[in-house]
């Protein structure tokens, strides 16, 4: 059985993970030039030649990929190897326009689920642990990803999937489940679940492996609380493999990135500049072991840091911080920037739970933002809760937060829809009104 904890790998020397991101991006920029059209015309367009990159350093020169671009190309026009060499498509969970297609070869899938089970590794599994894999299967990556590290692991693997939440606790204390794998807003429901139904003291979870969503310090400290485990974040995007791309140690101070994988960037948004280490910026992938869907510079829109300060976990790969939201995601409200997760914060900072829904409108050329905000079950039960009082110290804390007004309006608990898959936090219907 491989140990996916490599000392040679993940504790290698820096000037070590540097010779192999040389070696192999120069490698890889080759292999796009010769097999992918798209790739080729882009970069004759800037007159360049596979042979302009010599090291990681010329990586700044190579145009950028971004979502629209994979559009386009739909569904072919991006691959690099023939479809007779693929074995596997994953695909975004987006619902509108035409859809991301990654392919696979059985060697990109034996990369993706190594990633995968580093980070099982690092939330401290091993084969003895029943991994509990909650996450959605079929074209989504969660499923799929954490199902495949699992068992590169040796670990026995609950493939459950979303929903049916009584039969996952079911199957949760039956069998033991050890490691739970699903999005933070279904761990916080099967948190309140198992609350619900008294039976946390019958749940051996030790710890969570979550990621496909934003989710803030505040409600990793609520999950831990709700199920008695420590929350890890995880981080990826089907564009690049899928989860696995970079996860969470003991530290819980930013995810690790498999730099023997991939390559990180930080750019400013704007213009495109790349930036140093500790600046905030717009994180950019190039995968350099890809082999059917390679991707150089791909644009993810996460806003966060890199950091290669040393970790106490041993590894030596760049750590990124938990992405602060999205530049395509960002509100923009009466000239405000405005990110969920600021929201979500002051929300769990006044005892609220992470149930909640942005509206905003725009009526005759004025923005207003609306906050649907779940009461608790404790605050419905407790009479001598005041609701205008706690609607206005939200309107206060966020005022302060954001510098704008929005109104809050409280709900009774479960109105919001709970979420098996990606949460949906935010409803902007500015584009339906005409002022």
């Amino acid at each position: 059985m491989a140990n996916y904890y490599q000392q040679d790998i993940e504790c290698a020397s820096r000037d070590q993970i540097r010779k192999w991101q040389n070696a192999r991006l120069i490698k890889q920029v080759k292999n796009v030039y010769d097999n992918v059209a798209y790739y080729r015309t882009r970069m004759q367009n800037m007159g360049m030649e596979p042979g302009d990159i010599k090291s990681i350093d010329d990586l700044h020169k190579l145009p950028f990929i971004t979502k629209d671009d994979l559009r386009d190309a739909y569904p072919y026009g991006l691959l690099a190897r023939p479809l007779s060499e693929c074995v596997r498509i994953q695909s975004t969970s987006g619902t509108t326009g035409r859809r991301v297609v990654a392919f696979y070869t059985q060697h990109d899938l034996d990369l993706w689920e190594e990633c995968c089970a580093r980070a099982i590794v690092a939330a401290g599994g091993t084969k003895d642990d029943v991994v509990h894999v909650s996450y959605g299967y079929g074209l989504f990556t969660g499923g799929p990803g954490l199902n495949g590290g699992s068992h590169k692991l040796g670990s026995l693997t609950l493939p459950m999937s979303s929903g049916n939440t009584e039969r996952q606790i079911q199957f949760m204390t039956d069998l033991g489940s050890t490691i739970l794998c699903c999005t933070p807003s279904y761990a916080a429901y099967l948190g309140e679940t198992v609350q619900e139904l008294g039976v946390k003291d019958k749940i051996k979870l030790k710890a969570g492996i979550f990621g496909a969503e934003a989710w803030t310090e505040e409600m990793r400290q609520d999950i831990q609380n709700l199920l008695g485990i420590k929350a890890y974040d995880i981080y990826g995007l089907t564009e690049i493999s899928g989860p696995g791309v970079s996860f969470e140690c003991s530290e819980q101070t930013g995810m690790h990135i498999n730099e023997d994988h991939f390559i990180a960037e930080i750019i400013n948004p704007n213009t495109g500049e790349v930036l140093p280490d500790g600046e905030k910026g717009e994180l950019v992938f190039t995968s350099i072991t890809k082999e059917a869907f390679p991707l150089l510079r791909y644009r993810t829109r996460d806003i966060c840091v890199l950091s290669r300060e040393k970790c106490s976990c041993g590894r030596t790969h760049v750590k990124m911080s938990k992405p602060m939201g999205r530049s395509d995601d960002m509100l923009i409200v009466k000239g405000v920037n405005v990110f969920p997760s600021q929201i979500e914060t002051v929300l769990i900072n006044q005892g609220f739970a992470a149930n909640y829904q942005i509206i905003v409108t725009r009526v005759k050329n004025s923005d207003r933002i609306e906050v649907q905000v779940e009461l608790t079950p404790a605050m419905a039960a407790d009479t001598t809760f005041n609701r205008q009082q706690a609607a206005d110290k939200l309107v206060a804390g966020l005022k302060a937060m954001l510098g704008i007004y929005a109104k809050i309006t409280l709900v009774e608990p479960k109105t919001i829809a709970r979420s098996e898959g990606k949460a949906v936090r935010v409803i902007d219907q500015r584009n339906l009104y005409q002022g």
